[in-house]
């Protein structure tokens, strides 16, 4: 789905030439980004003012979460103690299993630790599409993978959606529509790709995310 168009073509795209200001030998190239570009759903989606406050008391919740809690006490450090009774017989019996479990103590990797909520943010993905029968969102937070995070029709018909835990950071993302079109979304701000397809951007912060 990705092709580099002439740059001339490109600035028809961005509005900044007409159709009859191309050079003859480009104006077939011109009609078709064209009717590319008047296949994008540029359907307005408006988002609740509410929004903001339910993903940050989700995320709050979260942290609060028992599983969370468990997690902490779990890969807390602890000392651990051996005695052995001393016996005649045991004692080099003894001291060869506690050494043997003090060198498998040592040898296993450490813990993994749990997620840094601090440095990522729950982003909701909208996306009115009606006809659809599949959704995506792309980008570079799952390397632009069409099948990494799908979206689910919502309660209202023609709305798809998803939620996503972004890290930090400013974002360029995509809606895939049906595996084959790739459609910005019109509630964000876009880039120019550098190969004749405009690209959203979001910026993720420690207080959610926002538009540019």
């Amino acid at each position: 789905m990705m092709k580099t168009y002439h740059l001339q073509v490109k600035r028809l795209l961005d509005g900044e030439l007409s159709l009859a200001d191309l050079p003859p030998e480009l104006r077939a190239e011109g009609e078709e980004a064209l009717r590319l570009l008047a296949a994008v759903d540029r359907t307005e989606v408006t988002l609740p003012l509410t929004l903001d406050a339910r993903v940050m008391a989700a995320v709050r919740r979260h942290a609060k979460s028992p599983v969370w809690r468990a997690w902490r006490w779990l890969a807390a450090p602890r000392e651990v103690e051996l005695r052995l009774r001393v016996r005649p017989w045991a004692v080099w019996g003894g001291a060869l299993a506690a050494a043997a479990a003090l060198a498998l103590l040592l040898s296993r990797p450490p813990a993994p630790a749990p997620s840094a909520f601090h440095n990522v943010a729950f982003v909701r993905f909208v996306l009115y599409a009606p006809g659809a029968s599949r959704v995506a969102v792309a980008g570079t937070f799952n390397q632009w993978d069409q099948a990494a995070a799908p979206l689910v029709p919502a309660g209202t018909a023609g709305v798809w959606t998803t939620t996503l835990a972004l890290p930090v950071g400013q974002h360029q993302y995509a809606f895939v529509v049906d595996g084959q079109r790739w459609i910005a979304d019109p509630a964000a701000p876009a880039v120019d790709d550098g190969f004749g397809r405009r690209n959203s951007v979001v910026a993720v912060t420690t207080r959610g995310a926002r538009i540019l």
